[in-house]
């Protein structure tokens, strides 16, 4: 803290230069001194909030999830600079990355990214940060990131990124497509689940995948802690021909529900309900691990 005051004192007051400033520091009772070393006493004890998304800077849904927890601490955006729904957890190895700050979203500090959502977090902590945030949260998405889509989803693998990087974490959308979609109810359940999650010391590696049904918040009926719903996605896709007649190709498809159970998440937000789903990285199946080393003799 001593340094970050003692750099901007010098950036204010340049001609001090030659000066013996930490003895001047420690001597000195100089309003100005006094002033930033409340000011960056403050900074220090606040929760740092680092967010971020799949669907870009200029979403809608990241400022809705900036304006739900910028009282709360800290915020940060680091968000790619174009939509990357769909890119899971991909890593940018093979093109250099570039960071610009951003003033797009007011009143935070905000960066945009030429990578993946992952890369976001990546650089979040490592060249903008210089350390892990208290929190991070991934989205608003525009558009559900229930049962399997948590495999595919940008938003969720940001939100991974950060639990496998030792920071308690949250993806967060919302059961519409819509650039218009209605934010306000989405908004008072983030406020909540921040609160909740500052009150207490959590789990570093807590991961949580949070929708929220399209509805006003009057309908919402609470909050279900479920599982993972047996669903997929029926794909097919479209042939066509471009100008030179080579064959492109579309990928559509029906989202279909196998899972008839009351605990899921797409069951919840069929019913109006916010789903939470407790999330985990280690991907290992036990119950098959056992089975395999009792039945597996070579």
């Amino acid at each position: 803290m001593v340094d970050t005051v003692l750099y901007n004192i010098r950036r204010e007051y340049p001609y001090i230069i030659g000066v013996d400033l930490k003895f001047f520091f420690k001597k000195s009772e100089h309003p100005y001194i006094a002033s930033l070393m409340a000011k960056e006493k403050k900074k220090k004890e606040l929760p740092i909030i680092l967010i971020t998304n799949d669907d870009s800077i200029v979403a809608p849904g990241i400022k809705a999830l900036v304006e739900a927890v910028k009282d709360l601490g800290r915020v940060v955006v680091v968000a790619p600079d174009k939509p990357q729904s769909g890119m899971g957890h991909a890593i940018t190895i093979g093109h250099p990355l570039r960071l610009q700050k951003s003033h797009l979203i007011e009143g935070v500090e905000a960066y945009t990214c030429s990578g993946t959502p992952v890369d976001c977090v990546k650089l979040a902590v490592d060249k903008i940060l210089h350390r892990k945030p208290d929190l991070c949260f991934s989205g608003i998405n525009h558009g559900a990131n229930h049962s399997i889509n948590v495999i595919y989803s940008g938003t969720m693998s940001a939100a991974m990124e950060a639990a496998i990087e030792g920071i308690p974490s949250v993806g967060f959308s919302i059961l519409d497509y819509s650039m218009e979609a209605d934010f306000s109810a989405a908004k008072v359940y983030v406020k909540k689940i921040a609160e909740a999650m500052l009150s207490k010391k959590m789990d570093k590696h807590l991961l949580l995948n949070v929708n929220f049904p399209a509805v006003p918040e009057a309908l919402i009926k609470g909050i279900k802690v479920c599982r993972q719903a047996y669903a997929k996605y029926e794909e097919a896709f479209i042939e066509r021909k471009d100008p030179h007649g080579k064959n492109y190709y579309w990928l559509t498809g029906d989202f279909i529900n196998f899972d008839k159970g009351k605990d899921t998440d797409v069951w919840a937000l069929a019913n109006n309900y916010v789903s939470i789903v407790p999330v985990q990285f280690d991907l290992t199946n036990y119950q098959l691990k056992k089975e395999l080393e009792s039945t597996w003799k070579f």
